[in-house]
């Protein structure tokens, strides 16, 4: 899973993201809204974890514009208790809203129900399934054996199943800030389909790679 984070209190930030991280996920944290909006824009994430109350832009604010781009739900972090605030979040598209102080554990759970809905499983017809929490591919119940980078790959394309993901976001996803080429995408696509009896990837000439 990878995660943006847009928080103001750097104290808060960084134990959010290190509680993450310890999980094996990705976070990007940001401390000044502003910032993160020049460096985001077209990463990929699965989520946003946006405080409200922040000098140079608000996390509404901030969210607003990144809907220009993408559909990514937020879930919004603040210490407001009103009404009118928990309204406004939901009235611009927010996902979720929790209240400050929280336990990281709540805050991990509401991240999962909200992505992974009552399963963690996604269960192909060719008898593989792929676990989102534990990024573990089975084959008739028997794991196989993954990379970090193939774990990162198949879990983009099985949360957008059906959908065709273009190469320079699963680059983005999987090697973040680094300058990859489409040769070395292409590498560890064909050593993951050596791991497979059923290639259900697909590659879709000149527009990136899904999973039916």
């Amino acid at each position: 899973m990878k995660i943006l984070l847009v928080e103001d209190d750097e104290f808060i930030g960084e134990s959010i993201k290190d509680y993450f991280e310890f999980q094996d996920n990705k976070v990007d944290y940001f401390s000044n809204p502003k910032l993160a909006l020049e460096n985001v824009y077209p990463s990929y994430y699965d989520i946003f974890l946006f405080d409200v109350n922040m000098e140079s832009m608000s996390g509404f604010e901030l969210y607003k514009e990144l809907q220009k781009y993408t559909n990514t739900p937020v879930i919004f972090i603040t210490a407001y208790s009103d009404i009118e605030h928990i309204e406004e979040a939901f009235h611009i598209g927010a996902s979720d809203y929790i209240k400050k102080p929280f336990d990281f554990k709540e805050l991990e759970l509401r991240i999962k129900k909200l992505l992974f809905n009552s399963t963690n499983c996604i269960q192909l017809e060719n008898g593989y399934k792929f676990d989102l929490k534990q990024l573990k591919l089975f084959f008739d119940d028997k794991e196989v054996e993954l990379t970090p980078n193939e774990k990162y790959f198949l879990e983009l394309l099985f949360q957008n199943i059906g959908k065709i993901v273009d190469s320079e976001t699963i680059k983005d996803y999987i090697w973040e800030d680094k300058v990859v080429c489409d040769n070395t995408l292409r590498t560890l696509v064909k050593k993951l389909r050596t791991k497979i009896e059923d290639n259900f990837i697909k590659n879709v000439r000149g527009a990136g790679y899904k999973i039916e």
